[in-house]
């Protein structure tokens, strides 16, 4: 069985947010075996000169109740701003439905809080069938941002029993908002946290990226986000990948990132707009040495990120290992620490 074929028992979907954020378990996965640790002793597995990089997005209240033309009750997840009123949208029926709405049209108004139309223009990307996400037109006063933060909420899903408020779903690091879900690896991260990593001499430094819904279908690969990796960033990836220290990235966000700015000598410049870029066996990283990352869902493309950073047999043993001890999966869940 590899990684992208095991079952997850529903016991093991962490339902709400732990006690302390950094008290989560910690796998740490390397060529040294596996070890199990919790994640408050984080900074003991970096050495000196290694690179953290981590993701400043800021999750948004991205889920709005809404109805269709005929009354029927649904919920729109606001995933990815194409514009000031054009975004990419879900559309899901309330409930404990797994997937979104199947007979949309385009033309078809969702109506809103506030009298406010959603417009469904085509599918997307482009050309889809069966389309599970759509391109939406909201002409909202002072845009759709501000209209999120007075009637949106966290999006959820049916393993999360009582959803938590919006400030659950950032991490330490969010100050941009623009992700419909938060990058959850970045999650278990406290401010101890940072200041051991900062004595032990380890640096950190941000890009962003702004991730929308996760509700792929199974192998439905990374649909294109937005990111920015500034100059200050490029430089000190470069300057830590010259003297040996390992570049770790907080999540696939920011291994996408990263990884979308490197030229064909592999140095990294500074860079912003529109990466489609999708990792995976047979495109490895190029520049992400290690990687912090939460436990993923069967069939999901992040399984095959993992693998272009840490290789697919130190892949398969870690999540084997983490089935075997019971560690918890999703955004509330466990965490696991990746260092081919």
């Amino acid at each position: 069985m590899t990684t992208l074929e095991f079952v997850l028992p529903p016991e093991l979907e962490a339902s709400a947010p732990p006690p302390r954020r950094d008290a989560v378990r910690l796998l740490v996965a390397g060529s040294a075996g596996i070890r199990h640790a919790r994640f408050v002793d984080f900074a003991e597995y970096l050495d000196p000169g290694d690179l953290l990089v981590v993701n400043t997005t800021a999750t948004l209240p991205a889920a709005v109740d809404a109805r269709r033309t005929d009354g029927r009750p649904v919920v729109v997840h606001f995933s990815t701003a194409l514009d000031h009123a054009t975004w990419v949208v879900e559309i899901r029926p309330v409930g404990r439905a797994t997937g979104p709405v199947g007979d949309l049209a385009a033309g078809e108004r969702i109506m809103l809080p506030d009298d406010v139309a959603l417009e469904l223009i085509a599918p997307y990307p482009a050309g889809q069938v069966a389309a599970r996400l759509w391109y939406g037109r909201a002409g909202v006063e002072g845009g759709v941002l501000r209209y999120l933060a007075r009637h949106g909420r966290p999006i959820h899903y049916a393993y999360v029993s009582h959803p938590p408020p919006l400030a659950q779903y950032q991490t330490v690091f969010a100050r941009d908002p623009g992700s419909a879900e938060m990058p959850s690896a970045g999650r278990p991260f406290t401010g101890r946290i940072l200041v051991d990593l900062i004595a032990r001499g380890v640096p950190i430094v941000a890009v962003t990226l702004h991730a929308g819904v996760s509700s792929q279908d199974s192998g439905e690969p990374p649909l294109p986000e937005w990111f920015r990796v500034p100059e200050t960033t490029a430089r000190t990836v470069n300057a830590a990948r010259a003297s040996g220290g390992r570049v770790v990235a907080v999540g696939t966000t920011v291994t996408r990132a990263l990884e979308s700015a490197v030229d064909a000598d592999g140095t990294v410049r500074e860079r912003d707009g529109w990466t489609d870029l999708v990792l995976g066996p047979d495109r490895p990283a190029r520049i992400v040495g290690g990687l912090v990352t939460g436990w993923h869902a069967p069939g999901a493309s992040h399984l095959q990120l993992l693998q272009s950073v840490a290789g697919a047999a130190l892949t398969e043993r870690a999540y084997a290992e983490a089935l075997r001890e019971r560690y918890l999966w999703h955004e509330f869940g466990d965490s696991c620490l990746l260092l081919p």
